[in-house]
């Protein structure tokens, strides 16, 4: 998963029948500090909720098509969910978290 931010929306007037009703949205992929990574994709909004603006989470390649009602359809990019707040550990936390059991500070 990754975080992303709502740029935009995509507009087509045809569409594969499984991506009917589906909303397509342009997202510009985000870092850990919510600095823009990478270019702008389109992603299919499986939330069917999320707007230009908000700060969503995102999934790639077949994980993408999973998340559709349909799970054959040319999707490379879905949000999956939009995210209400972004809280980072200190850096001793989160090295913690990353190697539980571990002996280190």
């Amino acid at each position: 998963m990754q975080l992303a931010r709502v740029t935009g929306t995509v507009v087509a007037t045809v569409k594969t029948p499984g991506l009917t009703g589906i909303k397509l949205l342009l997202v510009q992929p985000l870092d850990r500090h919510l600095q823009p990574v990478g270019s702008q994709v389109v992603a299919a909004d499986a939330v069917h909720m999320a707007g230009p603006g908000e700060l969503v989470y995102i999934v790639a390649a077949r994980e993408a098509a999973q998340a559709m009602p349909d799970t054959f359809v040319p999707v490379d990019h879905a949000i999956l969910g939009i995210v209400d707040a972004v809280t980072e550990l200190p850096g001793d936390a989160r090295a913690a978290d990353a190697a539980p059991g571990s002996d280190e500070p």
